[in-house]
């Protein structure tokens, strides 16, 4: 399981290790990750985390672009910068330059009763503090189970 945690609110998620092996496998190498979570401006109903232009190495994989509340998109580099997309309601990833796909790597399984919350306090209240990790550390995640 993964934590995903924005400020009090705390979410867990399953990994997609069946539909994107090579983009959790990734995500994996990069966890712990800390940042700030942002209203998606072109997205609709969706918060992202931006990664700049950090090279995760991999392509589509499980990509989509309308995912569902809950449904965690990890956008490689391409025409936009890496980011991972969370949404909380109803979501067509997109940027200033068009229409983006992510890669779909977790789905939160717990706390998904908050995202509405989450939601509301990027939209209104603007950035917030999150943390991704693994949550149990002794659980071999690096490998496929």
């Amino acid at each position: 399981m993964i934590r995903i945690g924005v400020g009090d609110l705390e979410l867990r998620a399953r990994l997609e290790w069946e539909r994107a092996p090579a983009t959790v496998a990734a995500l994996l190498r990069l966890l712990p990750l800390s940042g700030s979570l942002l209203q998606a401006r072109w997205s609709g109903e969706a918060a992202w985390m931006p990664l700049g232009s950090l090279r995760v190495g991999v392509g589509a994989e499980n990509d989509t672009q309308r995912p569902a509340p809950g449904q965690v998109l990890l956008h490689p580099e391409g025409i936009s910068e890496t980011e991972i997309l969370i949404p909380y309601g109803e979501t067509i990833f997109a940027s200033k330059a068009g229409p983006l796909r992510g890669n779909h790597v977790m789905t939160i399984v717990e706390g998904d009763e908050q995202l509405a919350e989450l939601g509301r306090r990027v939209a209104w209240h603007g950035a917030q503090a999150i943390r991704i990790e693994v949550l149990d550390a002794e659980a071999p995640l690096a490998t496929r189970p």
